[in-house]
């Protein structure tokens, strides 16, 4: 029986090993080929290390400006997302109707539409707003595709902090508005962590919505730009590539750090409760 139970365990650890490799080997792949000026497809040690790759990608037209822009997409999209997804879950959290259940499965409905079905109907809307070509329209689209599940999300998150902490606060003359400010969000910070990073993550790596709705190179985000080293007739300049990656998945590595212990907090309601 034991003997059992450590061939078993061994074929889990086995198979977690693979799952692993298979996820590092690309990473690897990006690391290495970045420092080396002969990358190609395969997964080597470089014979000398070398930094030139980053030379040629660190210009304002290559690097620089792209990030900013897509730091102003992604940012902007993702505080609008974390602060319209508060005030829509927090009356489904906290009020009870017949009209929550059939709305939540309405955009839960929502999250499974294919955005490449949508984005015709979107690019004629915006043409006719005169939205396109602009990143404040951008945002609003980014918001608005991650919207419905963050909204999931943050209800969940908002459903654990007790009622009665906020019922306290009304006592006190509170609005609901000032409750959610200041007792419910800073209760729920995890859940805010986990919302904000999700959003930001799949706007970051997000390449058809600013591909449809962006025309001018200028404005164009750093998921768009990454396409300009995939040239013509096949010809790719991998050491490049390999160096833009690693810098493009910065600031999203970055983010995560910085949230990481709120992450891994817990929500620390029991003495509230019992005070």
């Amino acid at each position: 029986m034991a003997s059992r139970r450590t061939t078993h365990r061994l074929a889990a650890d086995a198979g977690l090993l693979v799952v692993a490799a298979a996820f590092m080997l690309p990473l690897a792949w990006v690391l290495l080929s970045s420092v080396d000026t002969e990358a190609n497809l395969q997964v080597k040690v470089p014979d000398g290390v070398t930094l030139s790759n980053f030379d040629a990608v660190l210009t304002p037209e290559i690097t620089f400006t792209p990030l900013l822009n897509s730091l102003l997409l992604c940012g902007g999209g993702t505080a609008l997302t974390v602060v319209c997804a508060a005030l829509a879950a927090y009356p489904l959290s906290r009020f009870r109707s017949r009209l929550n259940r059939p709305f939540l499965l309405t955009i839960l409905f929502a999250t499974s539409l294919p955005i490449t079905a949508i984005m015709v109907p979107v690019y004629a809307l915006f043409v006719q707003v005169n939205l396109i070509d602009t990143l404040q329209g951008t945002i609003f689209f980014f918001a608005a595709s991650q919207l419905p599940f963050a909204i999931w999300l943050m209800k969940n998150f908002m459903d654990g902090v007790p009622k009665e902490l906020e019922e306290a606060a009304w006592t006190d003359g509170a609005s609901p508005f000032q409750s959610l400010l200041r007792i419910v969000l800073p209760l729920m910070g995890p859940g805010v962590a986990v919302v904000t990073v999700f959003s930001f993550v799949m706007m970051w790596g997000n390449f058809f919505v600013p591909f449809m709705l962006l025309l001018t190179p200028d404005q164009m985000p750093a998921a768009v730009s990454i396409n300009e080293f995939f040239g013509n007739r096949g010809m790719v300049a991998y050491g490049q590539l390999a160096a833009f990656s690693v810098i493009y998945s910065t600031p999203v590595i970055l983010l995560y750090v910085l949230v990481a212990r709120r992450l891994g907090g817990g929500f620390a309601l029991g003495g509230a409760v019992k005070g």
